[in-house]
C-alpha cells in the first residue's frame, strides 16, 4: 500500500509448548509467514486446535514466538523488554475477547477508562474520550451501568470501546461475535466494518462464523498450525 510499512508482518513464525521429547511438546504454530497492510479488514478462519488464537495472542503481545518474528507497524516485538513490550501494546493495539472481559465492579464509562489509566492525560481528558467512545457506539444512556446491567451485545460494544479508547493502530478480536445473537453480531459487524471504512483501523479478527469472515476484505485459513489459504474477498 504504497510502499507503507505493514501494520502486521509475522515471518516464519513458530510456537512450541513444552520441552524434551517431540512427544512432550505441542506445536501450535509452524513457519508461519504473512503480512497485513494498514486498513486491511482481515479474518483468521480454521477449526478448533488449528492455532487461531496462539497466532493472534502473538500478534497483540500476548504471546512470544519460539522462533520467527512478529513487527508491528515496522518495529520487531519478538525480544523487546517486556516494558517496551506493553508501551507498544497499550498504544497500537486495541483487544475485543469473546467473553467481553470487562471489570464487574466498574461502570461502562469506568471499563472504558482502562487502557488510559497509564497514558500522560488528565481525569477530565481520560472522561472525555472514554464517553466520546461510548456516544459513538450508542451506548450514551448507558455510561453509569455495571456490565450485569447490560445485554451481551451492549457489553461487546463497551468492549470495542475500550479497545479503541488509545486509538489503536490495530484491532484485534478473538471471537468477538461468539457469545452473540444473530442481530447482536449484525451489528458488531457493522461496526468493525464502519471503523474500518472511516476510521481506517486494521482489524484482525478471528471467527468460527463463515458470515462474518465473509465481510472481511481478506481471509486467512490455518490449519494444523500452517497457512492453508490467503485470499481476498
Amino acid at each position: 500500500m504504497n510502499g507503507t510499512v505493514p501494520a502486521i508482518e509475522v515471518i516464519n513464525v513458530s510456537r512450541i509448548y513444552g520441552e524434551g521429547s517431540e512427544e512432550a511438546r505441542t506445536v501450535a504454530l509452524a513457519g508461519v509467514s504473512f503480512s497485513i497492510d494498514r486498513g486491511e479488514f482481515v479474518a483468521i478462519i480454521g477449526p478448533s486446535g488449528s492455532g487461531k488464537s496462539t497466532l493472534l495472542n502473538l500478534i497483540g503481545g500476548l504471546d512470544r514466538p519460539s522462533s520467527g518474528t512478529v513487527k508491528i507497524d515496522g518495529v520487531d516485538i519478538s525480544a523487546i523488554p517486556n516494558s517496551e513490550l506493553a508501551r507498544i501494546r497499550n498504544r497500537k493495539i486495541g483487544f475485543v475477547f469473546q467473553s467481553f472481559n470487562l471489570v464487574g465492579r466498574l461502570t461502562a464509562l469506568e471499563n472504558v477508562e482502562v487502557p488510559l489509566l497509564i497514558a500522560d492525560i488528565s481525569r477530565e481528558e481520560m472522561h472525555r474520550r472514554a464517553r466520546e467512545q461510548l456516544d459513538a457506539l450508542g451506548l450514551s444512556s448507558k455510561t453509569d451501568r455495571k456490565p450485569t446491567q447490560l445485554s451481551g451485545g451492549e457489553q461487546q460494544r463497551v468492549a470495542v470501546a475500550r479497545a479503541l479508547a488509545s486509538d489503536p493502530l490495530i484491532i484485534l478480536g478473538d471471537e468477538p461475535t461468539g457469545n452473540l445473537d444473530t442481530k447482536s453480531t449484525e451489528v458488531m459487524v457493522g461496526i468493525f466494518k464502519r471503523l474500518n471504512e472511516e476510521l481506517g483501523k486494521t482489524i484482525v479478527v478471528i471467527t468460527h462464523n463463515p458470515e462474518v469472515a465473509a465481510r472481511t476484505r481478506k481471509v486467512i485459513s490455518i490449519r494444523d498450525g500452517k497457512i492453508q489459504e490467503i485470499r481476498e474477498n
